[in-house]
């Protein structure tokens, strides 16, 4: 698999983690312009259009992290880790089903937090092989441990 095209892989990459990300909109679609406004929410949560640009720039993040994993090691060298990362991947796809189309904060809240802990192993593993692939997932746990209070504070805010 070493001699696979770099930027093939870069694009499959940023392809698998853009496609975690259409799956999560496409759950998100039906109840974020209808349930999600009349929920309780903190005086801190942000504004609607903010989570889009965030969003977008920590699954590039997510890519470019997972591909320097790969140049470093391979496949077989970083199945560990980029097992791992797949892990993390299916759980962030997971929450928005759970969160917007179930409509069940809860069920949101059982996901991301084993969510949290799966980017914090993975942010651990890549930083091993690659120190830049590790700090390149920092913003993606920091939002993903913002978004865990915020889904909590949802959650008790409407139970």
């Amino acid at each position: 698999m070493k001699n696979l095209n770099p930027i093939w892989m870069l694009l499959l990459f940023v392809a698998v983690c853009f496609a975690a990300a259409g799956t999560g909109a496409i759950f998100t679609s039906s109840s974020v312009s209808t349930w999600y406004p009349a929920l309780r929410k903190p005086a801190w949560n942000p504004p609607a259009w903010i989570f889009g640009p965030v969003w977008t720039a920590l699954y590039l993040m997510m890519a470019m992290a997972a591909w320097l994993v790969w140049r470093k090691r391979g496949f077989d060298g970083g199945a560990g880790a980029l097992g791992l990362f797949a892990l993390q991947l299916a759980l962030n796809a997971l929450w928005s089903p759970l969160f917007f189309a179930l409509r069940n904060p809860l069920a949101g809240l059982v996901d991301i937090v084993p969510l949290w802990a799966a980017i914090l192993a993975v942010l651990v593993s890549f930083w091993k092989i690659s120190p830049l692939a590790g700090a390149l997932l920092v913003p993606y746990w920091l939002w993903v441990s913002f978004a865990t209070a915020l889904n909590f504070t949802i959650w008790r805010m409407n139970r």
